[in-house]
């Protein structure tokens, strides 16, 4: 079975970049803008792992993650951020909210790609 992957940014690019690199591992992609839309794509199409941003509009990465642990069917689901912050107290904050992994970008595909592989399974 195909696993799917949701992936939550508010860049366009980053989003296809994503689509690019894990449709060619053979994933399922499916996408979100931010936060809010993150978790209403989550809710109507489900995923296996989760990619997110932490700065985005309407609903940032931390209140995503907040979200999604809130939801009991959502708590074992491995959540993974993408983001070009990397201090210490943020890292802290994504942890503390529910986050599996953190990933810095610019990221590279085939360490993302293994990344996901190891987190789902």
């Amino acid at each position: 079975m195909t696993k799917k992957i949701l992936t939550v940014d508010d860049s366009r690019t980053m989003r296809d970049m994503l689509m690019l690199a894990l449709s060619d591992a053979g994933y399922e992609v499916v996408q979100a803008e931010d936060g809010i839309d993150g978790l209403e794509t989550l809710e109507r199409e489900g995923a296996d792992v989760v990619i997110t941003d932490i700065n985005m509009p309407r609903l940032d990465g931390f209140g995503f993650i907040e979200g999604v642990r809130a939801n009991p069917a959502h708590r074992g689901l491995p959540v993974l951020v993408l983001t070009t912050e990397s201090s210490a107290e943020k890292k802290a904050r994504a942890k503390e909210a529910g986050a599996t992994g953190w990933i810095v970008k610019p990221f590279d595909p085939v360490k993302l790609v293994d990344v996901v592989r190891r987190v789902s399974g």
